[in-house]
Order: structure tokens, then C-alpha cells, then sequence
């Protein structure tokens, strides 16, 4: 099978999954192809497939096309190009991004930084009860259950999602900006926890 050829069995299976993108990054629906799948499906290598994605994506974005190909955690998704998100949603009714709110936002952002968290944690961090909050966050599959932590009572561990990474545009969750979170806040927080773990021995 030539290179060629591959980069078409690669752009088939990508479309077939393919998706419409809202602007800056939301994506509407759709999952994620991972390069094992597509690695297994043209019984070729990972890391040739890895190299002819980027080349499609690249040469998708320098020809400045309608499509593009996406990085979500360790697979990949062909989506519309977002500057032609406005037209797409005429003709498909596709819904408008969801709404954010300042207290979802905040709520999001100790999860996605601090996870995996527990409710009690981020109501503690936010000062206010997150119920509301992480139902929410829930519901637009942003966060999800990622265990429980072996504690009694064994809390809910929340995370986020590849809905979230997709949402704003990340790779993975170690493309997340430089954490807003004081350092300083930080460090006492470590110190508070090594202190109880020294005190319960």
C-alpha cells in the first residue's frame, strides 16, 4: 500500500467520523479516533500514521480548507474549520456553545487543575456549595466520575473529559495554560496535608 493511498484510507476514516466544530474549539458531537485503531485497521505502525495525520492536518490548515483534523488526548477528529462554524450552523441547526457561567467556569477550572478532586475539595477551595456547579458541569459532560477516593465515606473523584479538552481547544490536559492558582496558596495547602498525614502517624 503506497503512502498516497493511506493518507486516503486515513482521510476516510477520520470523515466517517467527522464532526462540526463551533468557534474557538467547541465541538458539537462526535468521538475521538484513536491512532492505535487507525494503526490496526491499515495494519500499518503508530508512528507512520501519527506522521501522515499531521501532514493532512497541516497541509488542511496551510491550504486554508473547511476541514481540519484535531489532536484530542492520544487519538484524533476531523471537525469543520472553525471560521466557517456560522454557516455550517444555518444549514444544520446546530446548537449554539454552551453557556458558561462565571461560577461554572470557576468551578471547572479547580477540577481541571486539581484533579482528581472531590466535591468537598472544590467547595472548600470555591467557599460555597458546588452542587449545582458539578451537575451542571456533569451534564455538559465537561467533568466526569474518575473513582472514588479511599477515604471513609469514599467521595465521588472528578475529572474532566475529552469533551472538555475539545471544547477549548487542548491536546491534553498538560496543554492547560500555567495555573492561575497562587503558588504560595499552593505550597501552604502541601504543607497542611503533610502536616495531617505526620499527625494521624
Amino acid at each position: 500500500m503506497s503512502i498516497e493511498e493511506l493518507e486516503h484510507i486515513i482521510e476516510a476514516i477520520l470523515f466517517a467520523n467527522g464532526d462540526v466544530i463551533a468557534p474557538k474549539g467547541a465541538v458539537i458531537e462526535g468521538d475521538v479516533i484513536s491512532v492505535k485503531s487507525i494503526a490496526n485497521a491499515t495494519e500499518n505502525d503508530e508512528k507512520t500514521i501519527k506522521t501522515i495525520i499531521n501532514n493532512l492536518s497541516d497541509k488542511y490548515r496551510d491550504e486554508k480548507r473547511g476541514i481540519s483534523i484535531i489532536q484530542v488526548g492520544e487519538g484524533y477528529q476531523m471537525c469543520t474549520n472553525e471560521e466557517y462554524y456560522e454557516y455550517i450552523r444555518k444549514i444544520y441547526n446546530a446548537p449554539a456553545r454552551k453557556h458558561l457561567s462565571n461560577t461554572l467556569l470557576e468551578t471547572l477550572a479547580i477540577i481541571a487543575y486539581k484533579q482528581p478532586v472531590t466535591k468537598a475539595q472544590i467547595e472548600e477551595i470555591r467557599g460555597v456549595n458546588a452542587d449545582h456547579a458539578v451537575n451542571k458541569l456533569i451534564e455538559y459532560n465537561l467533568v466526569t466520575e474518575k473513582g472514588r477516593l479511599d477515604v471513609p465515606g469514599k467521595p465521588i473523584l472528578l475529572g474532566t473529559t475529552e469533551e472538555f479538552l475539545r471544547y477549548f481547544g487542548f491536546k491534553d490536559i498538560d496543554s492547560l495554560p500555567v495555573t492561575f492558582f497562587d503558588d504560595d496558596q499552593l505550597r501552604l495547602e502541601a504543607e497542611e496535608e503533610v502536616s495531617k498525614i505526620t499527625d494521624a502517624k
